[in-house]
């Protein structure tokens, strides 16, 4: 597709905002995370600088020195008439456990009432597909997964729990997600995750990063006790298979 038309606005005195077309697709994100890397080969994967890419936009922010924004927006602007020169950006095909039993999957009765399905559609579903990572925020880790099975759609939940468990997955509207520490939350439950997706321990709190794509399999509860005890003491190596070599 041709380059679309990007906006740039001020985002405070330390942040500068670009915007895309207000869409959800693939190739808009493949633009945003390919200007990313332009942006990161001319200066600015400098540690003061700090880039945040999600669905159709992509946040500046300097963690140091206010912008003058003016002189930075004729700077991204013709930076983005670069784009179409540099290769494609690395992704990856993550697989990760999801153990669906009932102790897990808090509201897996509910989704199927609400939608007129079993309990195994649902979980035929949420693994048969192939999720896009189109965000990562609200909480450090927690992914915005776009491809969710449309037969799968549902409304969040009305009231908000005030207690959802580390390693939740849940669904809501047209996404997925996986809940990476303890906290109030409005999706729906549907299983858990034993694989932790957000460490502040390590170098790289995340090993996932927007653009790559997750599938879910399913794991017994006698699996979920393994695979959570492999990754306590890192042991656990989720599947990870790169998508464009």
């Amino acid at each position: 597709m041709n380059s679309p038309k990007i906006k740039i606005k001020p985002f405070g005195v330390h942040a500068i905002l670009i915007e895309w077309p207000h869409t959800v697709n693939e190739q808009i994100l493949e633009i945003i995370l390919q200007y990313q890397a332009i942006l990161q080969s001319n200066g600015f994967a400098d540690p003061d600088w700090e880039m945040v890419p999600s669905y159709n936009s992509l946040m500046l922010v300097n963690r140091k020195h206010e912008i003058d924004h003016n002189k930075l927006t004729l700077e991204l602007e013709n930076y983005y008439t670069q784009l179409g020169h540099k290769d494609k950006t690395s992704k990856f095909l993550w697989r990760l456990p999801v153990c669906y039993d009932q102790e897990f999957g808090l509201d897996l009765q509910e989704v199927g009432a609400k939608l007129n399905i079993s309990i195994a559609e649902i979980i035929a579903m949420h693994t048969g597909a192939q999720y896009t990572v189109f965000g990562i925020g609200f909480l450090p880790g927690f992914m915005y997964l776009g491809g969710l099975n449309e037969k799968l759609e549902v409304n969040r939940k009305a009231s908000p729990r005030a207690k959802v468990e580390k390693g939740a997955v849940g669904i809501a509207g047209k996404q997925a997600g996986i809940y990476p520490q303890e906290s109030p939350g409005g999706w729906n439950i549907i299983g858990n995750c034993p694989v932790p997706i957000f460490d502040a321990s390590k170098e790289n709190p995340c090993f996932v990063n927007v653009g790559d794509k997750i599938e879910f399999f399913e794991i017994s509860r006698a699996a979920y006790k393994l695979h959570k005890i492999e990754a306590e003491v890192g042991i656990y190596q989720p599947e990870k298979i790169q998508l464009n070599a």
